[in-house]
């Protein structure tokens, strides 16, 4: 019985002690990464203001053929949402709006997990010569909650390989219309 009983005990240290650190973790997630294209602003803008577009690269979708798509508000720019459901559990249910469009220089987007979450992201294009450094950012707001905490230290993990892949789609797409 008193085994039991200092093995609860233990038990509940631990439990206090990884929830009361979690405290001192980030309150948000963030993740970027960048890749380089041989093409103007003009030229990648349309790819990443069109919901339906990024279509065409995501590195999502290839995970599950099957997903449902579905669109609406405008073909492009603020207020173009794409809504998604997929049984597949890296892809998931989701809606994604664009919320902000500077042409040809950056798209924001609200991101929507229904109960995983909300999270927004960005897209940023600088021109550098004849070419165009096109920045995929994400930033997500953990709260309090202890769990959620914990698991943003593993975000950029999670979705950092996701952006490389979805930014080299990008970028094969792009300079193969070159």
């Amino acid at each position: 019985m008193r085994l039991i009983k200092r093995l609860l005990v233990t038990l509940l240290v631990i439990v206090l002690v990884l929830v009361g650190v979690s405290y001192l973790l980030p309150g948000k997630a963030e993740v970027s990464r960048s890749i380089t294209i041989d093409a103007p602003p003009e030229v990648i803008f349309p790819y990443v203001n069109s919901m339906q577009e990024t279509e065409k690269w995501s590195p999502w979708l290839s995970r599950d053929p099957e997903t449902k798509l579905s669109y609406s508000g405008p073909d492009a720019g603020v207020g173009n949402i794409l809504n998604w459901s997929s049984d597949h559990p890296q892809v998931g249910t989701g809606s994604q709006e664009i919320m902000e469009s500077v042409e040809n220089q950056r798209v924001k987007t609200a991101l929507d997990f229904g109960p995983m979450g909300a999270a927004e992201a960005s897209f940023i294009l600088q021109p550098e010569g004849s070419e165009t450094q096109v920045t995929w950012g994400f930033e997500s707001d953990l709260g309090l909650n202890p769990m959620s905490r914990w698991m943003g230290l593993m975000m950029d993990k999670w979705v950092g390989g996701d952006y490389e892949r979805g930014l080299d789609n990008l970028k094969v797409l792009v300079e193969g219309q070159g």
